[in-house]
């Protein structure tokens, strides 16, 4: 018997409400706010549900407080351990201290400093912090062990059944904030990473709002939710890119995959490019404000992929905002790629008088501008080789660059993302 073919149970509205009920003294309701920019360009009515307005800024801590919440007085008493990509982790950590609770929480070594910090501080003296693995997995791993070992109770941040209730608060809410404006929901667009809050919010949607279409987006890098339903159980991905961090899962949980697989009818799956993620990520930043982290983005980035009804009733939930200032450098290399304006070359420059002159007047175009400049080698006494950084004014100017190029004695190879050179050179 596969793992997906166990007995399942599943989630009602009922128990959603229970769960809002219990963690409602801790956390308020975020806002749902309307986006203009977004109605206008998709076509729709798009409302941004705001879960990186939360004291621990992200969803996480809706799960994280209702599972510590159900644990009895010895149960407490043993400590509490976690695995996180570092949203899950603050909410864990924020109830260790309001609870009094001792807790360990593993991370593994790409979580963004910001977060780690911020665990510290919502955990203060209660939570020890442990960095280990280059993934998610291998932290959680570690955890499990550590757990293990002391008798503590493991407390999961997306395969578990108080997690997946908790994180269904999200859908009460914005059904009810929708209801107080007179409107219904036609589509709830969910980033996926562990599968915890999609199959929570359809669970409560299945109930409550049936006719909504659910859709999951999920980041290309770690599409295990894609993957699961490809094989037809979860399965584990070979490797992932730890960018979008937040969703940087390389297997589904069990309990959301059987959520999902029974309400298939309802729920749609897509997954989006980081670079996409990035462009969003900076748009909703410079046009709304809004401080989102990539996770945060997934929902936007996969708007764009759907085809959806004229005036039709869509929320996007920005899932977290815990962004480390330090990474909007790479965000903007990423969204600039994208969006086909940033284009590395090796060009192998003739060791002859007046050979940059041309290159800068004859092959650059007015718009062009030169963002990296690094010269590597002479190949030999005729010939030196220098990696080139362009920016282009418009992503339409590539192919009369292209063409430049190609009619010049200068020897030009372009780099391409995701081959090896473009990774040695470039990333």
């Amino acid at each position: 018997m596969t793992e997906t073919s166990a007995a399942y149970s599943p989630i009602h509205a009922s128990d959603i409400q229970m769960a809002q009920a219990r963690i409602s003294s801790e956390i308020s309701p975020t806002p749902l706010h309307y986006c203009p920019r977004l109605s206008q360009e998709i076509g729709a009515e798009v409302y941004l549900k705001r879960e990186d307005l939360q004291d621990v800024r992200s969803y996480k801590i809706r799960g994280a407080l209702y599972g510590i919440s159900n644990l009895s007085a010895e149960q407490r008493r043993l400590g509490i351990v976690t695995a996180s990509a570092g949203n899950h982790a603050q909410g864990v950590a924020y109830a260790c201290r309001s609870m009094g609770i001792r807790g360990k929480i593993f991370v593994p070594e790409p979580t963004p400093k910001q977060k780690r910090d911020r665990i510290k501080v919502h955990g203060a003296d209660m939570v020890e912090l442990v960095v280990t693995g280059s993934t998610f997995d291998e932290a959680a791993a570690a955890a499990h062990a550590d757990a293990a070992e002391h008798g503590a109770i493991f407390i999961e941040p997306f395969d578990a059944r108080d997690t997946v209730t908790g994180q269904g608060t999200v859908a009460a809410e914005v059904l009810a904030q929708l209801s107080a404006q007179g409107k219904s929901l036609d589509t709830m667009v969910v980033p996926v990473g562990g599968g915890g809050l999609i199959s929570g919010i359809t669970s409560y949607l299945a109930d409550m709002s049936p006719r909504t279409q659910v859709v999951g987006i999920e980041p290309q890098g770690a599409a295990s939710l894609s993957a699961a339903f490809a094989a037809g159980e979860p399965v584990t991905l070979e490797s992932v890119d730890p960018f979008v961090d937040g969703a940087a899962v390389k297997r589904v949980g069990v309990l959301p995959f059987q959520i999902l697989q029974a309400n298939r009818q309802r729920v749609r799956w897509d997954s989006v490019s980081e670079g996409a993620v990035c462009t969003e990520l900076l748009g909703l930043y410079q046009n709304e404000g809004i401080i989102a982290e990539p996770a945060g983005a997934l929902s936007v980035a996969g708007l764009r992929e759907l085809e959806l009804a004229p005036g039709s009733v869509v929320v996007c939930v920005i899932s977290g905002g815990n962004n480390d200032v330090l990474r909007y450098a790479e965000i903007m290399e990423r969204s600039l790629v994208h969006r086909g304006l940033k284009h590395y070359f090796l060009v192998n420059f003739p060791q002859e008088p007046g050979q940059l002159r041309h290159f800068l007047q004859d092959i650059l175009g007015p718009d062009d501008d030169i963002t990296l400049f690094e010269y590597l080698k002479r190949n030999n006494r005729e010939t030196g080789a220098a990696l080139v950084g362009l920016e282009l004014g418009r992503a339409e100017d590539l192919n009369g660059l292209l063409e430049r190029m190609e009619s010049s004695k200068i020897h030009v190879q372009q780099l391409h993302p995701g081959t090896a050179e473009y990774d040695f050179l470039v990333a």
